[in-house]
């Protein structure tokens, strides 16, 4: 009976299990498998707000993004490492004998003067709070603004002022520019006024105060015979520049493969700011390979020294190639001393028969012509006594009523005697190409030109000893018109050199520079000066050709290079402190 039971309650339980099966199986096929249809239509639904979400997302960063460019501008702001790369080597970066390309361009970076050139060229305070003159025009007061700091943090004061110029002036010390302050009289009239007392006045002055000012407290024990090899000039140079001195780094085995690094950082307590750039490292090469190797290896911000731009930096996207013109003047000076120059019909037959507007179209690059022996716009510059070029027809006829005949093979001759004359240069491309130009021009004329091209080296002795009969080299001018020493009779001395380089000689001509040079008012000094140009007209001691360039080559733009005419190429870090390569964006408050 309990067995029967228990079969019972088993039979039971067995046939709900069996009806609970079908009934799950019935709703999984009614309510699951019988809907797939439609859940392939949910997975749509759901698919389409899902891409439209991801769609709407794409659209909010890119409106985001775009107005971000609306309301941000690239622009420059401070930081980044500057190499600028230069051809040649360092000898002597203090400013009281500097006078090679990297010696001047690291000196202009170390150290400050009283005054110094904006990026429009023009002379401005630097050091000095303000300068006068008084009525006689020999005395001139410059006060130093106050705090002024030397690198090593000691105060810079007049003392340093009155020892930087004493040492120049001290012939032991051997500096360049002795010449150019003898007869000055410094004193210091209290530790922030100087007094520079000159025998006679000179209307230039004040461009002499650009020389950088050296520390007495680190030079003053040295005696001025031991001054030029001081370890100061090469080591561990201290002045009151934008940039301070951090090391330098030699390398190369060779003379030809040397190499020098210098580095240099901001100077926080410069006068005029503490630089934007981070570091300033110039490297030295001592070979123009080296140099151009090194930049279009992407190793360079900006290079400089060379006289033409090479081919594979042409080709370089990006590149930004800077010719800042110099106050300056590239002539052939004749020396009219020498046989054949000292014949004032030829040498205006050889100006005459020239077209220097030739020469310009052919160099490359824009620039200013050079006719008189002061610049175009320059004070007491006047157009009527800028040189006739271009008449080769005067020119064979002043020749001929001369005396020179000309031969059946093309040149002229007078008594035997062939009109033929060198002309003695550098060798580059440049002087190569106006050599050649004029070379035709006069042959056309019945004129033998014979080119002799140097190394620089020797060619600086040559122009030294004056052992040419003509030269092509370029004279620094200036902004001021005195240019005494380049054509006064004074200015030269077979024995000695001198700037004078055409040796002329001329009384008119002395007393005129020397009347121009002491007046003060620009007016006078106009008039003063008149008599110079017409005779130098009429002499033709020189063919002024064009005003040369400096090229300075930058992988992109270096924001605060503003200069396009210079005095000398140091001076294209004239306003360096504001030097700017490095960018991003930055908010534009105007925009709404």
């Amino acid at each position: 009976m309990r067995y029967q039971t228990v079969r019972k309650v088993f039979l039971k339980r067995r046939k709900s299990a069996i009806d609970l099966s079908k009934q799950a199986s019935y709703n999984l096929e009614k309510n699951f498998i019988g809907r797939f249809d439609r859940l392939l239509g949910v997975r749509r639904f759901v698919s389409t707000w899902l891409l439209f979400w991801l769609l709407l997302a794409m659209v909010t960063v890119w409106q985001l993004a775009s107005l971000s460019g609306y309301f941000q501008t690239i622009q420059p702001v401070p930081g980044g490492i500057y190499n600028e790369g230069i051809l040649g080597t360092l000898t002597n970066v203090n400013p009281i004998y500097a006078t090679s390309e990297v010696d001047t361009s690291l000196s202009h970076l170390i150290f400050a003067g009283l005054l110094r050139y904006n990026s429009q060229d023009q002379l401005v305070d630097c050091l000095a709070s303000s300068w006068s003159v008084d009525s006689a025009g020999t005395v001139y007061t410059v006060k130093l603004k106050p705090g002024l700091t030397w690198q090593d943090g000691k105060p810079l004061t007049a003392a340093d002022v009155v020892f930087t110029f004493d040492t120049i002036q001290n012939a032991d010390a051997d500096s360049p520019l002795y010449s150019s302050w003898q007869g000055i009289s410094i004193k210091a009239v209290n530790s922030t006024t100087v007094q520079f007392t000159l025998p006679n006045p000179l209307a230039s002055f004040p461009y002499n105060l650009t020389v950088g000012i050296i520390p007495k407290h680190i030079l003053g024990n040295i005696p001025p015979s031991d001054l030029r090899a001081a370890n100061f000039n090469t080591l561990s140079p201290i002045g009151a520049g934008p940039f301070m001195w951090h090391g330098i780094a030699v390398s190369g085995n060779t003379p030809q493969n040397a190499s020098e690094r210098i580095a240099l950082i901001p100077f926080s307590d410069y006068v005029l700011g503490k630089p934007k750039l981070s570091e300033f490292i110039v490297d030295a090469y001592a070979s123009q390979s080296q140099l151009v190797d090194a930049f279009t290896a992407g190793q360079l911000t900006a290079v400089t020294g060379i006289d033409s731009v090479p081919l594979q930096i042409s080709k370089m996207s990006g590149v930004e190639i800077h010719s800042l013109i110099l106050t300056a003047g590239v002539y052939v000076f004749f020396k009219t001393q020498n046989n054949i120059l000292s014949d004032q019909a030829i040498r205006k037959a050889l100006v005459l028969g020239s077209d220097p507007n030739i020469i310009i179209d052919r160099l490359g690059y824009d620039t200013i012509p050079v006719n008189e022996p002061l610049l175009v716009g320059q004070l007491a510059y006047n157009h009527r006594y800028a040189q006739v070029t271009d008449q080769p027809v005067q020119a064979d006829n002043l020749l001929t009523k001369d005396g020179w005949v000309m031969a059946k093979n093309g040149w002229r001759y007078k008594n035997h005697q062939a009109l033929v004359f060198n002309l003695v240069t550098t060798d580059t491309p440049e002087n190569q190409l106006v050599v050649g130009i004029l070379q035709k021009q006069w042959r056309a004329i019945g004129v033998n030109l014979e080119p002799i091209f140097e190394s620089p080296v020797t060619y600086q002795a040559t122009l030294q000893d004056h052992n040419y009969d003509s030269t092509l080299e370029g004279i620094s001018i200036g902004t001021d018109p005195d240019v005494f020493v380049y054509w006064d009779s004074s200015q030269y001395d077979p024995r000695s050199s001198g700037l004078n380089l055409s040796e002329y000689d001329n009384p008119t001509v002395d007393s005129a520079l020397e009347q121009g040079r002491t007046r003060l008012n620009p007016a006078l000094r106009v008039i003063k000066y008149q008599p110079f140009l017409e005779a130098w007209q009429q002499d033709a001691p020189a063919l002024g050709l064009y005003q040369p360039r400096v090229i300075y080559i930058t992988k992109s733009t270096v924001y605060g290079l503003t200069g396009k005419q210079i005095n000398s190429p140091a001076d294209r870090f004239n306003g360096v402190e504001n030097w700017e390569i490095v960018t991003e964006g930055v908010t534009d408050p105007s925009k709404p």
